[in-house]
């Protein structure tokens, strides 16, 4: 069995929408951006940079992919960052959800809070080049995947310039 629920069909693939473009996740997609804020009242976000072997790979994002037919968005989005960073998250808090609705398929991503940071795993499946914690005031420093930039604006963890300030 494959984990994913006795009855449930894969996401995997892409669907075309209304307006011609292609998305990954047959019934939509999510992912967890995880967050952890220090003693010193800092907030440290966890991002993956995606594999060359992945759309706009190179960029940094958050853990995700498609949902399986019948998933809710956030066991999604923690199914995928487990599969893809080898983590699972023990305890964590929902701070917000943005849902990026593209008239008939939505991209779920889930901003989560946990107590202390995790260490970094060294090793991924093949989306995945690298992980790190960021700081937030070093966000906008890096090459990151269009769409999260703009979700990182919605969410209010970014500004709309370049610089990561809030």
């Amino acid at each position: 069995m494959s984990g994913r629920g006795p009855l449930r069909r894969s996401g995997d693939g892409f669907v075309v929408l209304g307006d011609g473009s292609r998305r990954w996740g047959r019934f939509g997609a999510a992912g967890v951006l995880v967050r952890h804020v220090d003693t010193e009242r800092t907030p440290w976000y966890f991002l993956a940079r995606r594999s060359e072997h992945c759309h706009r790979g190179g960029t940094w994002a958050v853990p995700g992919g498609a949902l399986d037919e019948g998933e809710d968005p956030l066991e999604g989005a923690l199914r995928e960052f487990s599969e893809e960073i080898g983590v699972r998250l023990p305890e964590f808090a929902v701070v917000a959800v943005h849902e990026d609705d593209h008239g008939g398929w939505s991209y779920w991503t889930h901003l989560v809070e946990v107590p202390e940071r995790f260490d970094v795993p060294t090793t991924y499946n093949w989306e995945t080049a690298e992980a790190r914690w960021v700081r937030h005031d070093e966000l906008g420093g890096f090459e990151l995947f269009a769409e999260l930039r703009r979700t990182l604006v919605h969410l209010a963890v970014l500004g709309d310039g370049e610089d990561g300030e809030a």
